[in-house]
């Protein structure tokens, strides 16, 4: 038994021993100067910071800055830390945990020619207990790729702080740019940054909204209650589609082959739509229909209506209803995007630093609220903390969130005109100067008898009277409202209106009552800041009209003005959350760029006169080729090149 006793590889964690975990120094780099290294990396980092620096600004800023002294300095510092902090440790982990793995992995297999030198019985007690000759390198593999994956996480998240803090440090101010980076700029429906109510002069309060569209998401999402028929027949779809896109592939390549100019975009799409038939049909009635090739039209008609659960009397495990339903749910393919995503955001704020003490996860209505405090009073809550909310909306849900929005819009327009009405009234009878409405009352009659008598010019006579004005003094008139605007009415030029209609409210009350507090007065302003107050928190709502259905990240913070703790972690989280569930905007133009052909460029012909139009340039190529060559260039179909290893003059490009 004393052979068992092998020496194990050290455990040991220490910043200078070599071979130490999260050392700076490694057995298995041998002579390499580590330090004389990572000083002429810095060093070169730091002059190509300030030889930008030097471009960018102008001369007078320069010698307001000092970019020879304290700049130079502050950069080479700032790089040195955070290179030695993430490189180094990296590097040398990275390489003494393979070294580590690797004696482990040498050990067991030391432990297989133990049978030989051992008695039988204990060869069979260590066979039958599961010895080290009854697993392979499997998990050996699966534990440096965890090893890895970790690292390169931990160096990502440090390179992201350093380049977030180094545009915060460049740039000394706080916008929405700080937030998104310009690749996921297009996902931002609402930032708006405000003054605390209670501390408008130190805190600052943002609201910031951001939808990932369901053709964005890397792992789609659905609702709890979706059905397996709408899951099946969008599995299919997905499959349809990527056969699709192997066709077109294929046809640009036998297209590139044969010497024939690339497809424009207009031309793959139409590509693409011409070849749906071929794999799928509208005739739903005919079991022989494309559309079930992939599924029969009797299993699809045994899963019409079923859902995420089934009743406990209806529930039967031998049936074929039950058992497709398992396969489905043993790919959690329901709630498979979902998870996935709240499973992102709480790990990216756990690895950030961000704690938080409240979660509400509501996983039937795919709804998400992640508070740093339990308590919501702001009164009794630091200046610094946020409030996560992610929400998934699909078209259903969005129409119903729209109606809402109209009609409570509609109740605070009611109110605010009813409250408008009041102030008007109470304004015409405590009024103490005279103002235009009174005199134009008084000489309304007047001038009516005037202009009856004597018309003004080419003008038609019409009766001067204060209620044909159209036009309210409140805001401009706007154009009437088209289809577009109707079904994604933006609600600008309304609520612009009720927030003049406050301000005219406030100066009327002034003018009518100046330093004296009746009890109207009283009544009316509070009536009066109560509506402003909740038409400010209503107005600082997303707006649904703006939505398209897929996830919204909905984050509230609160956040020191010169601190600005929150605000730089939760950019972080953002990015970092962006970057893991979301696909990003793809242009199709883009997306379906490829390989240029050296023979469609028009300096191939090498010529130094000017060019014509396209047959004329062919026919002078034509030309050139029969008067430089001996041999005669075979009959070829239009648009292929010939491609023969024959001395014909033509080199390839």
């Amino acid at each position: 038994m004393a052979h068992l006793d092998l020496p194990k590889s050290p455990n040991v964690f220490h910043p200078e021993k070599p071979s130490a975990v999260g050392s700076r120094n490694s057995l298995a780099q041998e002579f390499r100067d580590q330090q004389s290294e990572v000083e002429t990396i810095i060093r070169e980092e730091v002059d190509k910071v300030m030889n930008h620096i030097t471009a960018k600004l102008p001369k007078t800023a320069l010698e307001r800055l000092d970019v020879m002294g304290g700049i130079k300095e502050k950069l080479y510092n700032y790089f040195n830390q955070n290179y030695q902090n993430m490189f180094n440790r990296y590097m040398t982990t990275t390489e003494d945990e393979m070294v580590k793995k690797v004696r482990n992995f040498v050990d067991k297999e030391e432990m297989k020619t133990l049978a030989r030198y051992t008695p039988r019985e204990l060869a069979q007690l260590l066979d039958q207990i599961g010895g080290m000759d009854k697993f392979n390198t499997g998990e050996i593999e699966k534990s440096m790729i965890n090893m890895f994956g970790h690292l390169m996480g931990h160096v990502q998240r440090g390179m992201n702080d350093l380049e977030n803090d180094t545009n915060s440090i460049l740039r000394q101010k706080v916008d929405v740019g700080a937030f998104v980076r310009g690749e996921n700029a297009y996902s931002i429906v609402k930032c708006a940054f405000k003054d605390n109510f209670f501390k408008p002069k130190t805190v600052s309060d943002v609201k910031l909204s951001v939808n990932i569209l369901d053709s964005e998401l890397i792992s789609p999402i659905f609702h709890y209650q979706i059905t397996v028929n709408y899951l099946i027949k969008n599995l299919i779809s997905k499959h349809l589609l990527e056969l699709i896109d192997k066709d077109i592939e294929a046809l640009k390549d036998q297209r590139a082959d044969e010497g024939k100019e690339d497809l424009s975009d207009s031309e793959i799409l139409f590509e693409k739509m011409n070849r749906v038939e071929e794999y799928t049909s509208d005739d739903s009635e005919n079991p022989d229909s494309l559309r079930y090739k992939f599924l029969s039209k009797a299993l699809m008609d045994r899963l019409e209506g079923l859902r995420a659960e089934i009743e406990h009397g209806e529930y039967d495990a031998l049936n074929v209803r039950e058992n497709l339903k398992e396969i489905m749910d043993n790919e959690n393919i329901r709630n498979r995007g979902f998870n996935t995503a709240i499973n992102s955001i709480t790990s990216i704020l756990d690895t950030s630093k961000m704690g938080y003490q409240y979660v509400e996860n509501l996983k039937n209505a795919r709804d998400c609220i992640i508070r740093e405090y339990e308590d919501t009073d702001p009164s009794n809550l630091p200046d610094e903390r946020y409030q996560v909310r992610l929400t998934y909306f699909d078209q259903e849900q969005l129409e119903a969130e729209r109606a809402a929005y109209s009609k409570q819009y509609g109740e605070f327009n009611k109110e605010v005109m009813r409250l408008w009405d009041v102030v008007d009234q109470l304004y015409i009878d405590n009024r103490k100067k005279m103002d235009f409405d009174v005199l134009v009352g008084r000489l309304e009659r007047k001038i009516n008898r005037r202009m009856d008598k004597n018309p003004v010019g080419y003008r038609e006579f019409e009766p001067y009277s204060v209620e044909d004005k159209e036009w309210n003094e409140v805001i401009n008139m706007q154009p009437d409202e088209t289809d577009m605007i109707k079904m994604n009415k933006p609600y600008i030029n309304e609520k612009e209106e009720i927030k003049k209609r406050f301000k005219i409210m406030k100066e009327k009350l002034q003018k009518t009552y100046e330093e004296q507090n009746p009890i109207q007065r009283i009544a009316v302003e509070e009536r009066l800041y109560y509506l402003e107050r909740e038409f400010t928190t209503f107005d600082y709502k997303i707006n649904p009209y703006h939505i398209q259905p897929g996830v919204v990240l909905d984050i509230d913070i609160t956040s020191i003005k010169r601190k600005k703790y929150t605000l730089n972690a939760m950019a972080n989280v953002l990015n970092e959350f962006l970057h893991g569930i979301s696909k990003g905007f793809q242009d199709a133009a883009f997306a379906s760029f490829s390989r240029r052909r050296s023979t469609v460029r028009d300096d191939i012909t090498m010529s130094f006169g000017t060019t014509g139009d396209e047959e004329e340039g062919s026919d002078y190529q034509m030309d050139f080729l029969e008067e430089s060559t001996t041999t005669q260039l075979t009959e070829a179909p239009e648009g292929i090149v010939d491609v023969s290893t024959e001395d014909d003059g033509l080199t390839e490009i």
